[in-house]
Order: C-alpha cells, then structure tokens, then sequence
C-alpha cells in the first residue's frame, strides 16, 4: 500500500487508482507520488477559499478550465466537494470530447453526481446555457493556448469570488513584441529587455503574467502572486489568486494601460480589457 503521509484518510483509494496515481495493488511509484503531492499542495491552497465562500452560503459552484483528465476538479470534489451540501456544483471544461466522456464515466462509476463535464472552449463556455449566470470560483491549471486569458474573461464576466490560475502558454505577448520591435526599437531603451529572441519569449511570458494581474486588479480583485512549490518538473510554476474585494480599480487600470502603450502592445487591450 502507499505510504500514509502521501494519502489523506479521507481521499478515495478507488479514484486515486483510476487516476492511476496508485496503482491497482495501491502502490505509488515515484512519478505518482510526485503528482499526488503537487495536487494535495494545490488544494491547500484552495481548501481555504471553499471554506470562506461556504461560511456564507450552503451551495458552492467551482469552474475547472482546460480540465484535460480532471485530476483537479476530481480530487477537489474528493476531498471536500463530497462532504458538503447537495446542491454544491463542480463543472470540468475541456475541448478534447474522449476526455469529457471518460471523466463522466468515472464520475458515475464512484457515484459523484455533483461533478459535470463539458466539451466545451473555454471561451464558448463563457456563453453557454449549460452554466450557471454566477459562479463563486474558477480555476485555470495549465489551460493551454489562449485559454487562461479567456478563464479570466469567464470569471469576470461570471463574477467569481476566487480566480485560482497557473498561467500557461504565454506566447501571444511575446510575438506581439516581436512583430513590434523593429518600429518601437528606437522609441525606448525598454526595448532592449526584449532586443534577442530568447529574452523575447521570457520576457513576453512574465509581462504576459503582470498584465493578467493589472486587470484582474483593475476588476476590483485582490491579487496574490505565489511560486507553486512541489511542481520542479515543470517551468510554469506561477501560482495566481485573485479575490474580489471591490478594491479601487483606477490606478491599476491606468498602470495597465500605460504599460500596453510603452510596450508597444496597444492591439492588446481587448485581451486585458478594464472596465
């Protein structure tokens, strides 16, 4: 069997193994042990935010983006979803329809009916009849593509109380600033942040990650930047909470924009857009 501190005594040894992070004998190799550990370290992070939106009301609705086999959305009814209220709600929304249908299968086959699956963008989602007008928290891990921007869209538009991103797949920025460079090169010694190629892309990706901080604060959020510990293998390794707090929204919008124009990154505004 695995070893006790890797399992919560409350987690589910049947959907660990369907999720094949144990094994059918219940043994975790070190590959699993490592993934079992980054998704218990990533709900610590959420559990906190479950808990304050339930100490005001009964029934919770929680978005999963880009939800590719569920892992997250899984574990998180697992260990808490489960244990709390019937008319509680997790939705997991994801393009690759084989994915979809494998995660309703096994949501029916350990008897989790609160749990519902999508194959839908995540953009389309922000439209679809079969979601809620409001939701109380959305989370993004890894959505790939433009799909991270369009969670935040997804979530403002929804009016989430908590936005849970790791950012991903920060290139749209980055061959913005490349297309731009020759025309505002001489404009800016900024411009030479992202003068070579390579510190075109990591500077692209970490602008990327501060704009989506500036607009979610120019939402009225509070923003909290953290690193993900436990998630070594993996380069995105930024952890992003937002919580509404009805804050003051001028300066980070005025920050937001002026940053857009000195960078030459103006045709972007509709992807960060304020209110």
């Amino acid at each position: 069997m695995a070893e006790k501190h890797d399992i919560k005594p409350e987690q589910s040894l049947e959907l660990l193994k369907e999720l094949h992070i144990l094994t059918r004998d219940g043994k975790l190799n070190q590959d699993s042990r490592r993934k079992l550990k980054q998704i218990n370290h990533l709900y610590q992070f959420i559990e906190p935010l479950l808990k304050e939106i339930q100490s005001g009301q009964t029934a919770i609705t929680l978005v999963d983006h880009g939800a590719g086999k569920s892992y997250l959305g899984f574990i998180l009814y697992d260990l808490f979803f489960k244990f709390h209220g019937d008319s509680s709600q997790v939705f997991g929304i994801e393009t690759r329809n084989e994915l979809v249908e494998k995660s309703r299968l096994l949501a029916k086959k350990l008897d989790f009916p609160h749990i519902s699956f999508l194959n839908l963008s995540v953009a389309d989602s922000i439209y679809s009849a079969a979601l809620p007008p409001t939701v109380d928290i959305v989370t993004a891990l890894h959505a790939c593509d433009t799909a991270t921007d369009d969670a935040i869209n997804f979530a403002l538009r929804k009016k989430a109380r908590f936005i849970v991103l790791v950012p991903c797949c920060q290139a749209e920025v980055a061959a913005v600033l490349r297309k731009n460079k020759s025309a505002s090169f001489s404009a800016h010694s900024l411009t030479e942040i992202w003068r070579h190629p390579l510190h075109t892309r990591e500077f692209g990706s970490m602008i990327t990650n501060v704009l989506r901080c500036l607009q979610l604060e120019a939402h009225g959020y509070q923003v909290n930047v953290t690193e993900l510990v436990g998630w070594e293998h993996s380069m995105k390794n930024e952890l992003i909470i937002a919580s509404y707090k009805d804050l003051p929204r001028r300066r980070p919008s005025e920050r937001l924009n002026e940053l857009l124009n000195t960078l030459g990154l103006t045709e972007m505004s509709q992807r960060f857009f304020t209110p």
